[in-house]
């Protein structure tokens, strides 16, 4: 038996990212966001509502995306409650901060993967924006690469599940890509 649930929407996995930016003092800034995808090989997509971060990102035009693990799981959460404009989250949640090698933002070295990105685009969107990001470089911290690639078990990324309000790992391999569905050509 099926259940209908109205106008909600559920789209999984939603991973939890950490946008970083520089305010006009270079003051790094940790925002969550969990409205987040990959439009094309070397785009993403971000939902945001106005925060110190989309001024930031109109400020700077650049910023980073890092994945939130199962290691991150408290401050990750911390920065999408408190306000950037209120506290020193990176200080707060005892984050080093290092600039990012392409753009004009910070990497938090306790991500063990960053996206280092330039605005594409920033919408207007009802209350906040779109936001488009265009890759300009990926970061990555060689504990979670097994044979050159970026290995998700090593890393552990987190999922927001929306139907829950809970957090979630990402990991297990349950098959392979491209290859599987030739069992039924």
């Amino acid at each position: 038996m099926r259940k209908d649930f109205g106008k909600k929407t559920i789209i999984t996995p939603l991973p939890v990212v950490i946008i970083g930016t520089y305010d006009e003092n270079g003051t790094p800034n940790a925002m969550n966001a969990a409205w987040a995808g990959q439009v094309d090989a070397d785009q993403i997509i971000i939902s945001l509502s106005k925060h110190k971060t989309t001024d930031n990102l109109e400020l700077k035009g650049e910023f980073t995306v890092a994945f939130a693990t199962r290691k991150t799981v408290v401050e990750s959460d911390y920065f999408g409650i408190e306000s950037g404009r209120k506290a020193d989250k990176i200080a707060k949640a005892g984050f080093h901060a290092v600039k990012a090698s392409c753009v004009d933002a910070p990497v938090f070295e306790e991500y063990p993967l960053v996206l280092e990105c330039k605005v594409a685009e920033m919408k207007p969107d009802g209350d906040g924006y779109l936001l488009i990001g265009e890759t300009v470089n990926m970061n990555v911290d060689e504990s979670i690469l097994t044979d050159g690639k970026v290995d998700l078990s090593k890393m552990e990324p987190i999922m927001f599940d929306s139907a829950m309000n809970k957090y979630r790992v990402i990991g297990e391999i349950v098959g392979d890509a491209f290859k599987d569905g030739m069992k039924l050509r």
